[in-house]
């Protein structure tokens, strides 16, 4: 459904405003109309794109640091290897960007509040998208920073709150929790809202995940939580090979500034708000169907609540997630990858799944080749397993003959398999753009999905002891995909399965660190790695990982900030 695409922006012939006093666009150059207020809101929604994603800033700074995600020690560099200190993705993309995105909000939601032409209607709608759109950029910086100065008010087109003080967690919660509950109510409801922008059940699925967030960090010091992981590789016969899976039992750490809120009313708010938006209050939201899901045509079905979509090779609205996911070819309906394909899960995510769930059989890419390739004619092969092996190369992994390649490796390449960054579980979310041949292609990007809060009602129907409503929303993740119906189980047991779970449905959606760390076992997890992943990157971590450090510009130039986050210079 909700595709953030400046292609229908684009179309309008609107320009968008941007919060530097030189811009060419000023309020006053703004009409007192309906399509004035949309060029405010479209100006809030177009910092998404220029400037977090245009970069490739966004969703690295979200995404790398999590223990099933792995890529090129050159991409992953020090920031995957989690020295965050100084790094443009911290402080350029998600510090400077969100607060961006704030300060161009308050000045919409300001002008758009003087507008004496809208209807009243018409002026709801678009103060509840601008609401949602702050919301969900208080919502990131919380996450990674914890405490947050608050850039309450916009005077002209500067922020307000240069130099303000940091305000503790629960304060920056209850402002995202006081604006998804304005907008909730002044958004149009899925069928009435315009494609490409949020509507009224975005907001309740918002509100489902931050009181979720809120409710997971708050839990008791010492929950219980398995988690499936282990070393990425060990040595049999002298043969270097994948580590099995262990299951590893973690105890919750407490969570920094979580410390005095209730977990139990706050798993029964996320449950109300996500049951609200899965009965119809706000219109009809329904899964998709795998094969439809991951479609260009798909970007704004009612499963995508809030994504970042770009126009196909703009040189400022751009985004290079197709590049960093995918990979482009070399040219059009040809065989070679020219260039990216870098990102991608590791073996021990791979192996999470049942043998015949389509997130790995349609999900993962099983064979692709790049222009090096050619000459050679050869090719990848994923993953190495028996089964994989036979099908790619007619041997299995002993080196005994079965017969001749098979299905889509019977084309006369010679196929093979490659212990490195080369060779990872590869999503094919992002394959299907206009243009796979081009740098910038046009991919959207989910920010927030129906399956996400059908997972999170899960999570709060389990933790408030409805095992059996739990049960049934976990299944309906499980059943799209064509997963093994899960079985009753224990709280304890349910727990550990949603949250592995939602590991395997929002792969490389920005989700899991944010997971790991709500839940108090980020630092556990990263270090049952053993020190480095599938591709070598260095996955050691220590407490103050958990929180990103502030931008050292902000130190330097805030009287009212004279330290850092805990472990930071």
């Amino acid at each position: 459904m909700i595709a953030i695409t400046a292609l229908a922006f684009v179309q309008t012939g609107c320009s968008w405003i941007e919060e530097k006093p030189d811009s060419l666009i000023t309020p006053e150059k703004v009409e007192d109309s309906p399509d004035g207020a949309r060029q405010w809101v479209t100006g809030v929604y177009s910092k998404w794109i220029y400037d977090m994603f245009c970069w490739g800033y966004f969703p690295k700074v979200l995404e790398i640091d999590a223990d099933y995600i792995s890529g090129p020690d050159w991409l992953f560099n020090k920031f995957g290897a989690g020295n965050f200190q100084g790094e443009s993705d911290v402080t350029d993309a998600l510090w400077k960007g969100c607060y961006g995105l704030i300060a161009r909000a308050n000045l919409a939601e300001q002008e758009i509040n003087k507008m004496t032409n809208l209807t009243q209607e018409q002026r709801n709608n678009a103060i509840g998208e601008v609401q949602f759109q702050r919301a969900f950029a208080y919502f990131l910086l919380v996450r990674a920073y914890g405490e947050l100065p608050i850039q309450s008010v916009t005077i002209g087109n500067t922020p307000s709150a240069i130099g303000n003080a940091r305000v503790p967690v629960q304060q920056v919660y209850d402002g995202i929790i006081a604006d998804l509950t304005s907008a909730v109510v002044k958004l149009y409801p899925y069928g009435k809202a315009e494609l490409g922008h949020v509507s009224a059940g975005s907001a309740a699925g918002l509100l489902a995940k931050v009181y979720a967030t809120m409710a997971a960090a708050a839990m008791p010091a010492g929950t219980t939580i398995t988690v499936r992981t282990g070393n990425a590789y060990t040595t049999m016969g002298g043969k270097k090979q994948y580590a099995p899976l262990e299951a590893k039992v973690f105890a919750k750490n407490a969570v920094q500034g979580y410390e005095d809120m209730k977990a139990d009313s706050l798993y029964k708010l996320s449950l109300a708000w996500a049951e609200k938006l899965l009965n119809g209050e706000y219109g009809t939201y329904t899964l998709l169907p795998y094969d439809q899901l991951w479609k260009k045509a798909s970007a704004t079905a009612s499963e995508f609540l809030f994504s970042i979509g770009s126009v196909n090779a703009d040189a400022k609205y751009k985004t290079s997630v197709h590049t960093q996911y995918e990979g482009y070819f070399y040219e059009q309906g040809g065989d070679f990858l020219a260039s990216g394909g870098w990102v991608g899960c590791t073996r021990h995510w791979y192996d999470l799944f049942d043998h015949d769930d389509y997130r790995i059989t349609k999900g993962v890419k099983h064979r692709w080749r790049y222009t090096f390739h050619e000459a050679s004619h050869s090719g990848f092969y994923y993953p190495q397993t028996d089964e994989y092996a036979i099908m790619a190369t007619g041997y299995d992994l002993n080196g005994n003959k079965h017969g001749e390649p098979t299905g889509i490796y019977a084309d006369g390449v010679s196929y093979y398999y490659s212990y490195d960054s080369q060779c990872l579980a590869f999503t094919t979310k992002y394959e299907d753009v206009t243009d796979n041949t081009i740098e910038n292609a046009d991919a959207n990007f989910p920010m927030l999905r129906l399956a996400d809060v059908i997972l999170i009602a899960a999570e709060a129907a389990n933790e408030t002891n409805q095992q059996d409503k739990a049960l049934t929303y976990l299944n309906k993740v499980r059943e799209r995909s064509n997963a093994v119906m899960a079985s009753t189980m224990s709280k304890d047991v349910m727990r550990s399965v949603i949250i592995e779970e939602r590991a395997k449905e929002l792969a490389c959606e920005a989700d899991r660190r944010w997971d790991l760390i709500r839940w108090g076992i980020y630092v556990d997890a990263m270090n049952a790695l053993g020190g480095k992943d599938d591709s070598g990157v260095n996955k050691n971590r220590t407490e103050r990982n958990v929180r990103y450090p502030l931008p050292i510009s902000e130190i330097n130039t805030n009287p009212n900030i004279n330290s850092n986050n805990a472990g930071w210079n």
